[in-house]
């Protein structure tokens, strides 16, 4: 059984990834592997696993703990732009089992543990400038937490986020997920967006993030 992540977290660093976007454009996938959804790289987790996994196995060669799944736009606002929303639990679920099965390859191998971060990225959907109704993103960030927890994550991370409503509502959304999955034990991570000008893309300090954040369960903000 591997150590839960969150006894690493308060014992040592551990370090994650780098970039997924432009390793999976190295690989050059066609645009039938995108299946005529240029740009999508979510899909390549069910029509070309190989490519996704190979980025995997590449960080995890050069020594990193945890990897990132390959779902940093499995979410509604991100998948509906290519028509394909009804694909989150799916496309979430097939990115999570790659990373795991590349994390669980790596520790057969010599033992050492390796983790998988389930990736809740943002969207383009803003719910504060009115572009989407907080209801539908919670449930539909739910539905992506769920699919990134059966795959088999180690850690949900909610990361890059440019609107405290929005990032709440992936927050939320998460811990019902683990919550319904039985997987409360589970670390939930959270990232935010922080421009030049000190303060979140919508004008929230960081204070305030905190402030917006902590009450709802988090184990880390970065």
């Amino acid at each position: 059984m591997r150590r839960p992540l969150r006894e690493e977290f308060a014992t040592r660093v551990v370090v994650a990834d780098g970039a997924m976007g432009t390793m999976l454009q190295a690989a050059d996938p066609t645009m039938d592997d995108f299946l005529g959804l240029e740009g999508c790289n979510e899909i390549l987790n069910t029509t070309r696993p190989d490519i996704v996994r190979s980025v995997h196995d590449a960080y995890f060669a050069v020594g990193v703990d945890c990897v990132e799944t390959n779902t940093f736009g499995t979410n509604l606002a991100a998948l509906a732009e290519y028509g394909v929303e009804d694909r989150i639990y799916e496309l979430s679920e097939a990115g999570a089992r790659i990373a795991r099965e590349s994390a669980d390859a790596f520790t057969a191998q010599d033992g050492r543990p390796r983790w998988v971060l389930g990736s809740m990225g943002p969207g383009t959907k803003l719910p504060t400038l009115g572009h989407i109704t907080y209801d539908r993103l919670r449930v539909a960030y739910q539905e992506n937490a769920e699919g990134l927890i059966r795959g088999g994550a180690d850690a949900l991370l909610v990361e890059t986020t440019q609107d405290l409503l929005q990032t709440k509502a992936a927050v939320i959304g998460a811990r019902r997920a683990l919550d319904w999955c039985g997987m409360g034990d589970l670390p939930l991570i959270v990232q935010v967006t922080v421009e030049a000008t000190g303060t979140m893309l919508l004008g929230s300090e960081i204070g305030a993030a905190l402030t917006a954040l902590e009450p709802l369960g988090i184990d880390m903000i970065g």
